[in-house]
């Protein structure tokens, strides 16, 4: 589902987060994630692809494998994401591996912070970079309708 790929990301070195134990992404200061915060992670190949055609990018990190987009909590309610998305409620996106007597060394795979605005807000808008997911995957946006009207 999350196929591994290396773009070019010389210009824009992850830098490791600050270790947690619950492995959640940090949103820097002094941005504030009012909305509470999730991530969206897409492979690797496919960032600087997406940064380019969104109207306003928030928070970013990278990993080895994927890029992660900061959105306000709740964003995956109502749309499937396509094939190939990864959902991380909470932006908790470490390895299970990582635990208290193994972590990994610092900026292995960890995701780092690449972009943050310089004011405002952490969130990218998640119905564009939906929408963008979507088109990459090959799918048309597929929005639920909620049973109970």
């Amino acid at each position: 589902m999350n196929p591994p790929s290396r773009p070019d990301l010389s210009s824009s070195r992850p830098r490791p987060c600050p270790p947690e134990h619950t492995g959640r992404l940090r949103i820097p200061a002094p941005l504030s994630a009012d909305l509470g915060y999730d991530a969206v992670g897409l492979p690797r190949e496919h960032g600087a692809h997406i940064m380019d055609r969104l109207p306003r990018v928030g928070c970013v990190f990278a990993d080895g494998r994927r890029w992660w987009w900061i959105v306000p909590s709740g964003s995956e309610i109502g749309v499937i994401w396509p094939p190939g998305t990864t959902y991380a409620v909470g932006a908790r996106v470490a390895d299970p591996s990582w635990t208290a007597t193994h972590r990994p060394k610092p900026g292995a795979d960890r995701p780092g912070l690449i972009h943050a605005p310089r004011t405002g807000s952490p969130y990218t808008p998640p119905i564009p970079l939906y929408v963008l997911t979507c088109r990459l995957a090959g799918r048309p946006p597929c929005w639920q309708v909620d049973a109970a009207g």
